[in-house]
């Protein structure tokens, strides 16, 4: 073949499988011929959109097997919808491929629509719907967010960010100051109210809806954890960045809502912040490494862009504790730095 001659396309048969499913859904008539890309995600998920022979549009998942389950979003769609929060319709599955038919809450998500004048208004619907899920919460019914589960995300970050991002080798003594500070951060986390947590309750999975806000996606890893996880991934996303001030604010507008629902947050607001702060580290560190991975492993270098910002969140809360700092020094060392003085305390 000529360089000049392109390589015929490969046939996507996943997409075939599902043109051919769609055919077979009598109950909901659709149009497959429309069927088009809506979203891919940071997994092995898909997402296409298509018209419904009534002209509405609805959403096709694609979640292949082994690497994809749709059985838990199945599951929390059902546990979301019943406490009243917007998800998508379940409008027919076929659990065995991976295919659920769903209905479609739109393509605007809150990133496309946040700016200074939406935001306030976005924010505090984003925040009653948090309120909403957690005062419905109960042990028993999802997952635990236990120290284990923490602890493999944190593993995360040395692995794949320091390891094969920054080609970076621990020393013994390296290691042991790093997992002391995981201890700390785990002993914070663990020490927490637990509540139902989505897990990814960010800019990106909140969709604006005319009918009121938010549409919620990206459900299906949710588990029963710490009570500052979810305001801390909406707060401190790492796609688009708040003043710290503004940050507070609503933190502590969250807070306030929260105590009148009757939900255990820390009754010291300096206490509430300190927890969403180490939760918030938690989840960087983690995201630290999961960007790199994606990167490394799966070829999507368009998160190193977003790596910039998450290391900011990591830098500025780390030096503001004392037993942080050491994560601090780690980092200056290995990004080759110079050490910059922070206040603790």
């Amino acid at each position: 073949m000529s360089s000049s001659q392109s390589a015929p396309a490969v046939p996507d048969l996943r997409q075939t499988q599902i043109v051919e499913w769609l055919t077979t859904l009598s109950a909901t008539p659709t149009l497959p011929a429309t069927l088009r890309p809506a979203s891919a995600d940071a997994s092995f998920r898909r997402y296409f959109r298509l018209d419904a022979v009534d002209g509405k549009t609805l959403i096709v998942m694609d979640a292949p097997p082994p690497q994809e389950d749709v059985k838990p979003f199945i599951e929390i769609a059902g546990l979301f919808a019943g406490i009243g929060l917007s998800v998508p319709e379940i409008l027919a599955q076929d659990v065995e491929r991976g295919f659920l038919l769903l209905s479609d809450l739109g393509s605007t998500t809150y990133l496309q629509q946040l700016n200074d004048d939406s935001a306030p208004k976005l924010y505090m619907d984003a925040i009653d719907a948090l309120v909403l899920l957690q005062t419905k919460s109960q042990p028993g019914v999802l997952p635990e967010y236990d120290r284990a589960f923490l602890l493999r995300e944190l593993q995360i970050f040395p692995e794949w960010y320091l390891g094969k991002h920054l080609k970076a080798s621990l020393s013994d003594q390296q290691t042991s100051d790093l997992n002391k500070v995981f201890d700390a951060i785990l002993a914070n986390t663990l020490a927490q109210p637990q509540v139902f947590i989505h897990r990814d309750y960010h800019s990106r999975n909140l969709m604006v809806l005319p009918s009121g806000n938010p549409g919620v996606l990206d459900f299906q890893g949710a588990l029963f954890g710490p009570i500052t996880y979810d305001i801390v991934s909406l707060l401190r996303d790492v796609y688009i960045q708040w003043d710290e001030a503004q940050v507070l604010d609503w933190a502590i507008r969250y807070w306030e809502r929260a105590k009148r629902a009757g939900l255990p947050v820390n009754p010291d607001i300096d206490i509430f912040y300190r927890d969403f702060e180490y939760m918030g580290l938690q989840r960087h560190l983690k995201i630290l490494g999961l960007f790199a991975r994606l990167h490394h492993r799966d070829g999507k270098e368009a998160y190193l862009k977003d790596i910039p910002l998450v290391m900011e969140y990591t830098r500025k809360t780390a030096l503001r504790y004392r037993e942080l700092i050491p994560l601090v020094r780690l980092l200056d060392k290995l990004e080759d730095k110079a050490v910059q003085v922070g206040y603790t305390f």
